[in-house]
Order: structure tokens, then sequence, then C-alpha cells
């Protein structure tokens, strides 16, 4: 299928490694020029280096941006001004109980998770307008509406996350414009690879053990139980960013393995 991609400009935030990466990889496979952000230089030209080898697109560039700061997201949007499909995906996650969450912590998960795709956003929302063509889409996750109990600041800034793209929606009437969120359910992304290797080696288990508990205890509802593959939700979001995906618009698309029982 021709997803129609072709010389459209991508920006992926946190595209280095994980989701972000296999995003910004699908997205230079179906011809479109994508830019490439991570946290340092180094990680940003490797990624970059390795998804021109790996597509033969040669349209990819990157920048190094701390998504914590607004100079630096300021910065970037300076040098680039102006995007067709944007993909908010930069994110951060810890386990931690809730008493042990300190202001700080919820400050910062808001400050990275949510904060960063609005200021991103705003800054390209109203050019898609004024071209009459534009993708937002937004990288939240199962836990947006099933909050892990280990979890509880990282769940709270991805329904954050629906809310603000669906608000956006509102604002693309009539137009050619969309802002969907995607949920993906767990991932075996760098993260979440690390976090099971380092849960593997604390209980002297496995990884494909560790895997099945948590699937057993954690994520009982899971319908494929396993972990998602970061391709498997980059197809879902290429597709959502294409011209082909024209009839949706302010929906959170599940891509989540059928973890969600409820039926909408």
């Amino acid at each position: 299928m021709n997803l129609q991609l072709e010389d459209k400009l991508a920006l992926v935030t946190g595209s280095t490694a994980g989701i972000g990466y296999a995003i910004a990889k699908q997205l230079a496979h179906e011809g479109a020029k994508v830019i490439v952000t991570g946290r340092t230089d180094k990680r940003v030209n490797d990624a970059v280096e390795q998804i021109k080898a790996d597509t033969g697109n040669n349209f990819v560039k990157g920048y190094a941006v701390d998504f914590s700061k607004k100079e630096e997201i300021d910065n970037l949007i300076s040098q680039v001004p102006e995007v067709d499909i944007l993909i908010n995906n930069v994110a951060i996650f810890e386990p931690k109980e809730f008493a042990a969450i300190t202001d700080e912590d919820w400050l910062k998960f808001y400050e990275v998770n949510v904060m960063s795709g609005i200021r991103m956003s705003r800054a390209y929302f109203d050019k898609m307008l004024q071209k009459n063509w534009g993708r937002i889409i937004f990288i939240s996750s199962e836990s947006a509406l099933q909050i892990p109990a280990e979890m509880i600041h990282y769940g709270m800034t991805k329904t954050a996350q629906i809310a603000v793209a669906r608000g956006l929606a509102e604002l693309t009437r009539s137009t050619n414009v969309t802002v969907n969120t995607v949920l993906p359910g767990p991932t075996m992304s760098e993260g979440v690879g690390g976090f099971i290797e380092n849960l593997a080696k604390d209980q002297n288990k496995s990884k494909e053990e560790v895997e099945r508990d948590f699937f057993v205890h954690m994520r009982p509802t899971s319908l494929i139980q396993r972990f998602l593959s970061t391709e498997e939700i980059a197809n879902v979001v290429t597709f959502l960013a294409s011209p082909l995906a024209s009839a949706t618009n302010g929906a959170a698309i599940r891509a989540e393995g059928g973890l969600l029982k409820t039926a909408v």
C-alpha cells in the first residue's frame, strides 16, 4: 500500500530508540523527510545514519534536544519552523510507590510527557491549519485508561495527552488537519527491555519468565500475552500520519494487544 508520504516533512520527538525510532524509520521507509530528536548528539547521529542505511532515504536529519527544557524546545522550533507531521512521542516513566512520588516528580513527568507535546503542537498547529493539511499524533499509552498502581504519575500524563489531542482536534473542524492519540500497550522498547532485564537479575529468573509473570500478574487482561514490538506500534502511527487516514480525527487509537476490556 502506498501511504502517499513522499516529501512530507515529519518530526518525531524522542526518536533515537524504542517506539520513536521505529516510527521515524517507518516514515523514512515510506519516503517522508524525517527529523530525529534525542538527548545527545551521538545518539541522534547514530540513529540518523542507521535509518539512512536501512531505508535508503537520505532526507533524514537530527537535533539533540532535552524536552524537559523549554529553551531547548524553542531552539529546535527556530531551526525547524514548519512540519507536515508531528509525532509527540518523547516520554519518561518510572515505577514508584504513590507515597514516594514527590512534588518534583509530578512536575518533572508533566513537563516532559505533557508540556513537550503542547509546546511542539503550539508551534506547528496554526501553520498546518493555514496550509490546510497536517498530522499531529500523541503517543499515549493504555496506562492512560487503566492507570497503573505502580506508576500513577505516568498514567496521569498519558491521560492528559488524550485530553490535549481531543481538544486540538476540535479546532480542526472542516480542515484537512487531524489530531489523534495512539495508545500502545506494554512494548519491548529500550526502556522496558532494561526494566525487564533488571527484574530478571533481581528475581534470578530468565527474561522469558519475567515476561510471562508480568502478563499473568501485572497485565492479566492482555489478549496477546506478550510485549508488543516497536514496529507494531510504528505501523499504526505511520498509517495515521498518512493522507489515507483522513477519516480519523480526534480519536484515541488502541494498539495494546486487547489489554483494555472496555468496548469503547
